[in-house]
């Protein structure tokens, strides 16, 4: 039963990120903990490394045949990777109940633009 449940999170995470280009990790992270009894830390830890794989096929399939602006690509990830050494340290000095905090904070601000925007 354990298996299906992984699976079934599995799905809907893989489908939301497909969908939205994005989002899989605000839904996997939540439901590592509450399913399947993860600490805070090792939830968003082993989000990242499953949400990976999924961006790497979703990225794929949305930009064959699209024209990029591969500078943009670029620039940006070269932000997103020293943005992500610096996240990725900080996870590890963080008190699991901090990092529920700000990712609560986080998602909330993003979905706040969102409506407004």
């Amino acid at each position: 039963m354990k298996n299906l449940k992984i699976r079934a999170i599995g799905l809907v995470v893989g489908f939301a990120n497909g969908l939205f280009g994005a989002g899989g990790g605000s839904l996997l992270v939540p439901a590592m903990q509450k399913f399947m009894g993860l600490e805070t830390k090792k939830s968003h830890a082993t989000t990242l490394a499953v949400i990976l794989p999924l961006s790497v096929i979703s990225a794929g399939i949305y930009i064959w045949g699209v024209e990029l602006d591969w500078k943009i690509v670029m620039l940006v990830s070269a932000g997103g990777i020293c943005g992500g050494v610096i996240g990725a340290k900080l996870l590890n000095k963080l008190a699991g109940w901090w990092l529920n905090i700000l990712f609560g904070l986080f998602l909330a601000a993003g979905a706040i633009r969102m409506l407004f925007s």
